[in-house]
């Protein structure tokens, strides 16, 4: 049996999931990750790698919005995204010393992938690359992470369960001074008599524990324990996919909303945080010969469902991605144990309340 997530805790999360409560219960998304571990050499980190389309050959573009909390943090490809309401290929996150080599692996893949693309004309590959800061546990310095990394990531994509905590790029992550990293989730939401799903997939490596709230509950207070830090040191990316038909403009509005999500679970936004989030559709199958085209998107006033979605599922993923987390030793302070919630605990902290 592997390690429970929150709800099987018991934590009343509220909304209704999609069958695996993860982010590729939207169609066709994929998650991959390579996770490299050897204590010895003070390697702990990795890639995760979030596919939106199963295209091949000629990339279809999804329609994105990104928006910014607090900006010490790097998400490349950002800002074509401002400017065209898009991008083609896909997202990968790593620590903060190895965008460089997985920008590199992603283009490289990109290449394989779309191989009439680049043949047939003079493309161009800007995939999206986003980091948090990995340091407490790993050589950071040591350069671990090289392209070929970010190729097993991305080829070892696949739709079904997403695994949390310490996996690909979120297995050196500490989130409220417990060991995170990696975490899902997802909701499903009804606009105009439809129903749609909204997933989310955070790196999680931000907050102090006597911020840490879980679904109001001030658990940091009430586990004070293990402490590792004075002030915030670490960052949160957050990539948010929908099958619901969205413009741009409101995919910016519901990368914006996840500010809310991770607010509900304490952090304020430190301001050495890298807080950054990416929204994405893939209703649009992309764009079609000639001078126009119709597109079918949510109306304004029809947008607060799925803002909701995201917020809810934002708060369960970081959740989740606590809840994943063991004990291990950092390499910075060297020999302090990092560590895994306890579970037991956080469970009794909400005996009786599931289905309040």
């Amino acid at each position: 049996m592997g390690t429970p997530r929150a709800r099987d805790l018991g934590l009343p999360f509220p909304g209704v999931t999609g069958p695996l409560n993860a982010i590729t219960d939207v169609p066709g998304v994929r998650v991959g990750f390579c996770t490299l571990t050897d204590p010895g050499r003070k390697m702990r980190t990795g890639v995760t790698a979030v596919l939106p389309r199963a295209d091949r050959g000629h990339p279809v573009p999804v329609r994105a919005g990104f928006f910014a909390l607090n900006g010490n943090g790097e998400m490349t490809g950002t800002h074509w995204i401002a400017d065209s309401g898009a991008f083609i290929g896909p997202v990968c996150i790593t620590n903060t010393h190895s965008v460089g080599a997985v920008h590199e692996g992603a283009v490289r893949w990109m290449m394989e992938t779309y191989d009439r693309h680049f043949a047939e004309g003079h493309a161009w590959a800007m995939p999206v690359v986003a980091e948090t800061y990995d340091g407490v546990l790993n050589d950071i310095t040591a350069l671990h992470v090289r392209p070929d990394h970010a190729l097993e990531a991305l080829r070892a994509a696949k739709g079904g369960p997403v695994a949390e905590g310490s996996v690909g790029g979120g297995n050196g992550m500490v989130a409220y001074e417990f060991k995170a990293g990696t975490g899902t989730a997802s909701r499903r939401v009804a606009v105009g008599g439809e129903v749609f799903t909204v997933g989310v997939l955070v790196q999680a490596n931000h907050g102090l524990r006597p911020w840490l709230r879980v679904l109001g509950v001030p658990v940091g207070e009430r586990m004070p324990g293990g402490r590792l830090l004075e002030k915030e040191q670490g960052s949160i990316i957050a990539v948010v996919a929908t099958d619901t038909p969205l413009s741009a403009l409101a995919l910016r509005h519901v990368a914006r909303r996840v500010s809310l999500g991770i607010g509900r679970g304490g952090t304020p936004g430190g301001m050495t945080s890298g807080d950054l989030f990416l929204a994405f559709s893939v209703a649009d199958p992309g764009e079609v010969a000639g001078p126009f085209r119709t597109v079918r998107e949510v109306r304004d006033e029809g947008l607060d469902p799925v803002y909701l979605a995201a917020v809810e599922a934002v708060e369960e993923a970081v959740v989740n991605a606590i809840v994943a987390g063991e004990d291990v030793v950092a390499v910075k302070p060297a020999g302090r144990i990092v560590p895994g919630i306890d579970r037991a605990r956080l469970a009794a902290l909400f005996a009786g309340q599931a289905g309040a």
